[in-house]
């Protein structure tokens, strides 16, 4: 597949507003990503974030944004492709779900922090006292805006072949038993994040005989009942409500 092209910028434009420590850190990513650039100002791009280009009196810097939105359409369709192909019997509405996950803000900060995406970060004053290096909305979307880069600068081929090695760990575990150990803690993560509030689990029902019991577990955010879920313990039956709630916020 060919890429697209865009507008040429001015030589080193980026790479001059750069400091020797960030330098070292874009080289130490490279090597990560097992990639060089071919347009350096490109890399750089990905990490400025609006924050730190509010504060510059370079009128040509660009922010990461609009690599962001890029890269957002580049991650869902490569993951997408690797989900058809590892999971062929699965159907659209599976599908969806694994790649929610994937390309979620947890799995996005999950490989920003796989590659020390903070470290490379031009922040703004405010957002670097306020710890915006560790923040996982903005390292979420820095992981966008770097495939965004990539995507430009290597084509599609090639950022799909580094979005699969870098989600290779994440994509082993979708689907599997483990992966639903993990809703609880993901939906904990996502609640406090965008609601600043925790999930609650309430046993609602036990039914059947004692040496087979079903349990049934109300899960509610803020007072708001959002899912149930059963099981054969109180911990699967809140696993279940947790993965039903979870997708039930992402979609609102």
């Amino acid at each position: 597949m060919t890429h697209a092209h865009h507008e040429p910028r001015s030589p080193g434009s980026n790479i001059k507003e750069m400091n020797s420590s960030s330098k070292i850190e874009l080289e130490k990513l490279s090597e990560a990503l097992g990639y060089t650039f071919k347009q350096p100002d490109l890399l750089c791009q990905a990490f400025h974030h609006s924050s730190y280009v509010n504060e510059q009196t370079n009128t040509n810097l660009e922010d990461n944004e609009r690599l962001e939105f890029l890269g957002d359409a580049v991650l869902g369709l490569a993951i997408s492709h690797i989900l058809m192909d590892l999971f062929e019997d699965s159907e659209e509405g599976e599908l969806s779900k694994f790649r929610a996950i994937l390309v979620g803000e947890t799995g996005l900060y999950q490989v920003a922090r796989k590659l020390s995406l903070g470290d490379c970060l031009l922040l703004g004053k405010g957002e670097e006292q306020t710890g915006g290096r560790e923040k996982p909305s903005i390292l979420a979307d820095t992981t966008e805006a770097l495939m965004g880069a990539l995507y430009l600068d290597a084509g599609f081929n090639k950022t799909m072949e580094i979005i699969q090695r870098l989600f290779s760990p994440f994509l082993k575990r979708v689907g599997t038993h483990e992966m639903v150990q993990d809703f609880k803690s993901l939906l904990q993560e996502y609640t406090q994040q965008h609601f600043k509030a925790l999930p609650e689990y309430r046993l609602v029902e036990e039914t059947g005989p004692d040496h087979n019991k079903t349990f049934r577990v109300a899960l509610a955010l803020s007072g708001r009942i959002l899912a149930e879920g059963e099981g054969k313990s109180k911990k699967e039956a809140e696993q279940t409500a947790a993965k039903e709630a979870f997708f039930c916020v992402k979609e609102a």
